[in-house]
């Protein structure tokens, strides 16, 4: 099979088809022959050398994919060959073929292309997980979301809205607002025009968030926490600002904030397939009355890996990007 590596970390360019054996998939597992990959900001990442994949995961970038079931290992019962899935995985989904946990594997329903099929999982697992199960979101609260136009941003608005939240997101431009806007925000606020501490407390007449999912980290945090409600939440899930930052625990204390954050990644196996049991059971069924679907950005050929690297990392995409096998 083809898939795409590279021998050493580098820019978009290291990036290069090698030709590589057909996984043979273990108990638990199947084998996906892919129809499409989603690319995500932890692929670039992986790339520049600074996010390892765990133990035991595939050294090929690609953390979701759809396609069809091409073979079953042992113990696997309810996915059958030819069945359309498509999956969370810990790596490989830039290839022909990938190995999923079968536990990790989400049946596409009708209706729903394979490219956005493979534009979900990682930014759906990483929304719930993050925002409904670690930040407890309810119904009549109020999201702070950064990069409202991201992958993760977009998927954050639109389970948002449609699990009863307010969603308040931050773009880097007018056009990026009027997506986000678009999209399904309440309000968008461009950050490079206006403070966005200050466009928050207007938007909420001074009572703040309810919850900040935060993929900036460093100097960021301590503004968030401005833009907290007493019994406030914040998460972060990535740290493309820097991963120190400087805050006032007294605030903590005092207005009685949840700092939390987390990486899917590295998660076990079992808990995975935790998590994508509630998704089925919550998520899941929106995405099968055509109700939620991914925000969709530009398709590359597989081989044209690098050009989808060099589109994430200029920042100018809405939504997602795949690549197609």
């Amino acid at each position: 099979m083809t898939a795409m590596g590279y021998d050493e970390p580098g820019g978009p360019e290291v990036l290069r088809a090698e030709t590589l054996d057909v996984p043979v998939p273990g108990r638990g597992e199947v084998l996906v022959k892919v129809a499409f990959a989603g690319v995500n900001r932890p692929d670039v990442v992986q790339r520049q050398g600074n996010y390892p994949p765990p133990p035991g995961a595939s050294p090929i970038p690609g953390l979701e994919i759809s396609g069809t079931v091409a073979a079953v290992g042992e113990g696997v019962d309810g996915i059958a060959v030819g069945e359309r899935v498509c999956a969370l995985v810990a790596g490989g989904g830039y290839a022909q073929y990938c190995i999923a946990d079968a536990g990790h594997c989400l049946q596409v329903p009708a209706g729903l292309a394979m490219d956005e099929a493979a534009a979900l999982p990682e930014t759906l697992f990483t929304v719930w997980h993050n925002v409904f199960e670690r930040c407890c979101a309810r119904e009549g609260e109020t999201l702070l979301v950064h990069g409202g136009t991201s992958g993760i941003g977009t998927m954050a608005t639109m389970l948002g809205r449609a699990f009863g939240l307010t969603v308040i997101v931050t773009c880097g431009s007018p056009d990026k607002c009027a997506a986000a806007l678009g999209i399904g925000a309440h309000h968008a606020i461009d950050y490079k025009a206006t403070d966005f501490v200050e466009e928050v407390a207007r938007i909420t007449e001074g009572r703040g968030v309810d919850l900040v999912l935060d993929m900036v980290a460093g100097s960021y945090v301590p503004r968030n926490l401005k833009c907290l409600a007493p019994e406030g939440r914040h998460v972060t899930i990535a740290v493309q600002g820097g991963t120190r930052a400087e805050i006032n625990m007294a605030v903590v204390m005092s207005r009685r904030y949840t700092l939390t954050g987390s990486t899917l990644r590295p998660r076990s196996a079992q808990f995975k397939t935790l998590l994508a049991q509630e998704i089925r059971d919550n998520a899941w069924p929106l995405v099968a009355e055509g109700a939620l679907r991914p925000v969709m950005d530009t398709r590359f050929p597989l081989a044209e890996a690098a050009a989808a690297h060099a589109r994430m990392e200029a920042g100018d995409h809405i939504g997602k990007i795949v690549l197609e096998t």
